[in-house]
């Protein structure tokens, strides 16, 4: 008897130890999803407290763009009450009785002191602006500097003793990594979806100047923007920026600044209220499997120099017109974005070392970075792609100047060379033309009396498809009409 209920003692132990086996691997399975659990709630309740809800109020614009309250009324006899109770309120009294347009976004706090990290396009042009803190205080906030470039902004409120979040290093993020995204999407404030990173260094997308977005399937909506987007360690990687959208709506992409480069232009406005970048001066084009092939390139990496902008750094330092940028202090260059960021986002006055492949032949170039004087720098290539080179004319000599029927004191700059194929070769521009104005549009034309001037007024222009440009040539003077392409 004793034998028997041993033996159906073993066979029972041993019927259960599936049963045992399946139930611990079940309890390890929930044990790690309720670490990940976790891990989110620990996210949730560390940061959400520093991230803000933004508000942006506009005033009310007329039909020329004038604000409400600067005009003035045609309707006065409305004020009479037999008239309000037959027509009703006056035209304008109807207009100022709609609200404001109200505009909102996201951002987060940066500072325990007020300063708040979020989008350029969620602050632009606002007239009052209102961040919204987790506990519900409300507070006016003042843009402190803004950077169009990147899409980076920084606000202010006047607090002190605050929650705020801290970077983490966007670089060493990795594909696949969980992130979570914290914003007010709808105005629903502190919402917090969670995903992975979907890649990094996305560009040319055509959302900034200067882009090197994260790609995440967090998901982000509108009024997402600004909100930071975070790691397991609680730590801002990125600020949420777009989304790749058919209906307005989530669809599985989203963008973020990585955390380095919105640190790099916070800091920088934080510090003096203004973005600070260098400048090589060139023009440069990608070099594709059709270009290399026409070209008897071997390879198809680095980065073709079309032109290099006159009297820049990178004329100085002796960079040529064709040839190809294939190093970057002892880095191999292979994206004309990412050279064009790293470029950017380098201090003015940083040395660099560029290798360059020229006529077959590799040579090494050291060169001092120059500082980006975005109104001086754009007029510059601006006139490089119109296809002229011009000169002051008091910087010409005596001889020069009686020769083509001038005076010293002359206003203008005169065109020293037209490219042949041009858009101001075929506008019909040629050598010793005098170029004495800027047509901005009917209403605004601006003189020149420098190339200085003609630079800057050249960046201003609105459109870049047509240049107005006005001429002197002998006793007379013309408007040109620049096409470009």
């Amino acid at each position: 008897m004793k034998l028997v209920k041993t033996f159906f003692s073993i066979f029972f132990f041993v019927s259960l130890q599936p049963l045992i086996a399946t139930s611990y691997q079940e309890d390890a399975e929930f044990s790690h999803l309720h670490k990940t659990s976790q891990a989110f709630t620990s996210i949730a309740k560390k940061a959400t407290p520093g991230v803000v809800f933004i508000k942006a109020q506009y005033k009310p614009q007329g039909y020329f763009g004038e604000s409400l309250e600067s005009l003035e009324s045609p309707f006065d006899f409305f004020s009479d009450e037999f008239f309000r109770r037959f027509f009703g309120p006056a035209p304008r009294e109807r207009q100022q009785q709609s609200p404001q347009p109200i505009a909102s976004g996201s951002g987060f706090l940066v500072s325990e002191d007020g300063y708040i990290l979020t989008n350029y396009h969620v602050v632009k042009e606002a007239d009052i602006l209102t961040a919204i803190l987790n506990d519900g205080r409300e507070y006016e906030a003042k843009i402190i500097g803004s950077d169009p470039k990147t899409d980076i902004a920084v606000i202010k409120i006047e607090e002190k003793n605050l929650p705020f979040l801290s970077f983490g290093n966007s670089d060493s993020l990795d594909i696949g990594e969980w992130v979570v995204a914290i914003g007010n999407p709808f105005a629903l404030e502190s919402s917090l979806t969670v995903g992975v990173v979907s890649a990094k260094g996305r560009q040319d997308l055509g959302i900034t100047s200067l882009e090197d977005f994260i790609q995440t399937d967090a998901a982000i909506n509108p009024g997402n923007s600004g909100g930071p987007l975070i790691n397991l360690n609680g730590e801002v990687i990125g600020v949420n920026t777009a989304i790749a959208s058919r209906t307005g709506g989530y669809m599985g992409i989203g963008f973020a600044i990585p955390s380095n480069m919105a640190k790099h232009v916070m800091d920088q406005i934080m510090t003096t209220g203004v973005v600070n970048r260098a400048y090589l001066g060139v023009i440069m084009q990608p070099i594709d499997k059709e270009l290399a092939e026409a070209m008897n390139l071997t390879q198809t990496e680095g980065i073709l120099i079309s032109e290099v902008v006159k009297d820049s750094p990178a004329f100085k330092a002796g960079l040529e017109n064709g040839d190809i940028i294939i190093g970057l202090n002892g880095k191999a260059v292979k994206n004309i974005h990412k050279f064009r960021n790293e470029i950017a986002m380098s201090q003015p006055g940083a040395d660099v070392a560029l290798k360059i492949l020229r006529k077959d032949k590799l040579v090494d170039i050291s060169m001092q970075l120059g500082s980006l004087n975005e109104n001086e720098v754009g007029g510059a290539e601006f006139i490089q792609k119109l296809g002229i080179e011009v000169e002051n004319i008091q910087n010409l000599s005596t001889d020069a100047v009686q020769k083509l029927g001038f005076s010293p004191t002359t206003d203008g700059v005169i065109i020293t060379k037209v490219k042949p194929g041009s858009p101001a070769a075929f506008a019909g521009l040629k050598p010793y033309f005098v170029i004495t104005g800027v047509v901005l549009n009917w209403k605004n034309q601006k003189s020149i009396a420098s190339v200085k001037d003609l630079s800057s007024t050249l960046s201003e222009i609105p459109n870049k498809k047509y240049v107005v440009l006005v001429v002197r040539h002998q006793n007379y003077q013309r408007y040109y009409t620049i096409k470009l392409n």
